[in-house]
């Protein structure tokens, strides 16, 4: 049973069979000026209309890249790097994505000052922390949109609102939540924004950046003229076929699954605290609540052996990001909400995701209990 819908989605039948063309049929590569170059291109095209329709933004406004680690790559340096040697001011959160927290603190390295912003017990930033940490030289504030441990969602259109009242560019990593929630990007005064094709049943290795058209923004790779010469190189048709595809499944089904996954989220809790005194529920309730995230602590265990015990049950559950699944160290995210080394270590994700079965959160129910007590020390 697969419980890690954060780490990775399968890949729906619908996005496979989008993409399986433009491996032997229609292969051409889109900087062509032949017939299959063209088709390549048109096809490409549409793609980034659907992600664009998905976003609230304009197609050209699309930016193809390898990943969401690879645009928020981009947003940061992109923005922040010709700004050295002056000295230009970041403010980011605490509990961002570690492509966002590293490419920050990289850019410390190089003279870029960063704000991190603390977080409250639930994972939430405050709109008036935001202001108060804008500086005369702040260039870029990022904040993620849901957060990848917890499922917080973060008031990124009041923070879009302080951001462009200041002048500053505002992006957001919104990877976990473009699949589940309405995101306007521009109703939602976001400038930038990051997303990813695996979290939505498409392909690993495809992603995007959009960029508003009046935000200028500087290149970090270098090569060919590919993505308004932001990401050179011949683009992975396929897998953009396959993120465009995602985006518009997205858009036809994302209030049902939304619906859906909340009640099972809702409906394990309920088994779960039946059965596990003492069981915390870490991050936001309510609206401020992406519904697939469920971040368990469990007094007195330890998270490490409970994923194994499962792990032999064939029951996929994550100890927390899956880019940070083989450091020893403490979540950060759990460290920022509050919670102990102890308590952190006593903790794991569940992720539920557009296939996941009310079977199965009975299944989860009837056994999680007994693995939490064998490994309560």
């Amino acid at each position: 049973m697969y419980f890690d819908y954060c780490a990775t989605t399968p890949v729906s039948e619908e996005v496979i069979a989008a993409m399986q063309p433009f491996w032997r049929v229609d292969y051409g590569n889109p900087s062509s000026l032949h017939q299959y170059g063209r088709i390549a291109a048109e096809n490409m095209e549409h793609a980034r209309d659907q992600v664009a329709a998905l976003i609230g933004a304009k197609a050209h406004e699309i930016i193809f890249t390898g990943g969401a680690t690879e645009a928020n790559n981009l947003a940061l340096l992109g923005i922040l790097q010709p700004w050295q040697p002056e000295g230009a001011h970041l403010i980011t959160g605490s509990t961002e994505h570690h492509s966002v927290l590293h490419t920050a603190q990289f850019l410390e390295k190089v003279g870029c000052e960063v704000t991190y912003l603390p977080v409250d017990k639930d994972g939430l930033i405050s709109p008036e922390s935001v202001e108060q940490a804008i500086r005369a030289n702040t260039r870029l504030i990022s904040i993620m949109l849901v957060n990848n441990e917890l499922g917080t969602v973060q008031p990124v259109a009041a923070i879009g609102k302080i951001a462009h009242r200041h002048g500053i560019p505002f992006h957001s990593d919104a990877v976990q939540g473009i699949g589940l929630l309405d995101v306007d990007s521009a109703g939602m005064g976001i400038d930038l924004l990051s997303l990813s094709a695996h979290k939505i049943y498409g392909p690993k290795g495809a992603g995007a950046l959009m960029v508003r058209s009046d935000i200028k923004i500087s290149n970090i790779f270098h090569g060919g003229s590919q993505e308004n010469q932001l990401r050179p190189g011949t683009e992975n048709v396929p897998a953009i076929i396959g993120l465009g595809k995602a985006c518009e499944l997205v858009s036809m089904h994302r209030e049902h699954d939304s619906n859906k996954i909340a009640g099972l989220r809702k409906q394990l809790i309920e088994n779960l605290r039946q059965h596990i005194p003492g069981l915390i529920v870490n991050g936001a309730r309510g609206a401020d609540l992406c519904p697939h995230v469920l971040s368990l602590t469990f007094p007195g265990c330890v998270a490490e052996m409970m994923q194994i015990r499962l792990s032999r049950q064939d029951v996929a559950i994550s100890l927390g990001s899956a880019c940070n699944s083989k450091e020893i160290a403490p979540s950060h995210v759990l460290l920022a909400i509050g919670l102990s080394p102890q308590e952190a270590d006593a903790t794991l994700r569940i992720s539920l995701g557009r296939e996941t079965t009310p079977q199965e959160i009975s299944q989860l129910s009837e056994i999680l209990p007994d693995v939490a007590s064998a490994c309560r020390i």
